[in-house]
């Protein structure tokens, strides 16, 4: 055991940890959920809601997973049987969740890549068609032919290793990110569109509805419908309880200061997801009005959005192209995270080299996804999901995924860490350094009490069984 130890790479320094970790969290989540939910739930109310949850609740699962990944040195799959062995199944649950996830994510990247090449070679105009994601995604080859593209880039990253393949990537892809997402910020807020009937709109009246917040007819029920939802995007945008956090915790340095680099990608998560709507809100309202701001998920990024784009003339599809691009910047980086936590539980937990198992799990999301993809042609069906929403077979392990396991594993780390093996093992690894742990009275507080109880509710609401809020 000690030689795979000692073999175990490490990321050279917390830049490179911060970026992989800030890549992993921001993703598909942040940019095409996180501005529909603040629309939908007040505005600057969701947005305050939602940065108290990410320096308490958020803070928790984060620090948790990436003290346990340093600890132990081991990938989610193993990492839980070193903290105490009768709790492996909980490695078990974690990993499952980003093989689930690993296909659906490449099929959206497919998606995400199509649109891309689509404004890149001028073809914004056709992209925002009444039926054209509708007729993409229903084809029979194309969507699994990019899904194979974006999936073979992901494989090739994971293949080179954590230094040169997801270090090097993070500090390439990151910048050129956040460079993107604060360029097509700023203009969002420059641009006006004058409607048939004489009306303005402007991009600063729709930041203001995306940051000032709306409490007119706010209920008790209203307030943990937006307690609910932040909690959920906090699931995503964070990449915790999947595994990610514990995999890339294993590979820093033991000199590192946790404290910080854990503030750090807390920072820029919350600031990416922010930017995000401050990009998509005053643009989508702009052209599209309110009723434009009702749009999520695939329908906003693949549907809506492209409207706007084209609403917006000759210059609309560059802004098209430069959003699809950052968009499969982020889809990339996330993508690179979900894979990593599967290839380092098979290296930890069979001794597969890193060659093998990435042929493994690439091998294993291919055929997942074009399951995926066959589901909208081929194999569609539609079924009713617990939480009410119907299905075919992405979102079916979207909701395996996200609503139940995900919520389960948390909740499994909580009880371990806060009752079992007590706080005092995160604490310990997170002062190792000698640096102060400035929330750690907070850290245990919510480890043991606050954050199981919210997490339980969540997977309640999520199953269908607690209807009331």
């Amino acid at each position: 055991m000690k030689i795979e130890e000692n073999k175990r790479n490490s990321f050279s320094g917390s830049i490179g940890f911060v970026l992989a970790a800030a890549g992993s969290a921001v993703g598909l989540g942040n940019i095409w959920r996180f501005p529909y939910l603040a629309a939908k739930d007040g505005g600057g109310l969701f947005l305050v809601v939602y940065l108290v949850l990410a320096l308490t609740f958020g803070f928790t699962l984060l620090t948790t997973e990436i003290a346990i990944g340093r600890k132990t040195k081991q990938s989610p799959l193993t990492a839980y049987s070193k903290v105490r062995p009768k709790w492996g199944f909980l490695g078990v649950l974690a990993c499952l969740v980003p093989v689930i996830i690993m296909p659906y994510y490449c099929v959206i990247g497919g998606w995400v890549l199509k649109y891309f090449l689509a404004y890149l070679t001028g073809e914004g105009s056709k992209a925002a068609m009444d039926g054209y994601f509708t007729d993409y995604i229903t084809s029979d080859m194309q969507p699994i032919l990019l899904m194979v593209v974006f999936l073979g880039v992901v494989a090739f990253i994971i293949y080179r290793g954590v230094n040169n393949g997801i270090e090097s990537s993070s500090k390439i892809i990151m910048p050129l990110l956040l460079l993107l997402v604060v360029g097509i910020a700023v203009f969002s807020l420059t641009i006006h569109h004058t409607d048939s009937d004489g009306a303005v709109r402007t991009g600063i009246e729709g930041l203001k509805i995306y940051v000032i917040p709306d409490l007119n007819g706010l209920t008790v029920k209203d307030f943990f419908t937006v307690l609910l939802d932040a909690m959920g995007q906090l699931f995503f945008s964070l990449s915790v309880a999947m595994g990610i956090m514990i995999a890339y915790g294993s590979y820093v340095k033991d000199d590192a200061n946790l404290v910080n680099s854990i503030n750090q990608i807390e920072i820029f998560d919350t600031a990416v997801a922010f930017l995000a709507g401050i990009m998509i809100i005053p643009a989508v309202y702009t052209f599209m009005g309110r009723e434009g701001m009702e749009a999520s998920g695939p329908s906003l990024m693949f549907v809506s959005l492209p409207k706007v784009f084209d609403a917006m003339g000759g210059i609309g599809n560059v802004v098209g192209c430069l959003f699809f691009a950052m968009v499969l910047f982020a889809a990339i980086t996330s993508a690179v995270s979900v894979m990593e936590a599967v290839v380092s539980s098979l290296m930890d937990k069979f001794h597969l080299s890193r060659t093998k198992a990435t042929v493994l799990e690439t091998i294993i999301a291919l055929a997942g996804g074009t399951l995926v993809c066959l589901g909208y042609n081929k194999l569609y069906f539609d079924i009713v999901l617990p939480n009410g929403a119907h299905a075919q077979i992405l979102d079916v392990m979207d909701y395996i995924s996200n609503n139940c396991l995900m919520p389960l594993v948390a909740i499994g780390t909580c009880i371990l860490i806060g009752w079992i093996v007590k706080p005092d093992m995160i604490v310990e690894e997170a002062e190792k350094t000698g640096c102060k742990f400035g929330r750690k009275r907070l850290y245990i507080i919510m480890v043991k009490f606050v954050t199981p109880l919210l997490l339980v509710v969540l997977l309640l609401k999520s199953l269908g069984i607690l209807k009331m809020i």
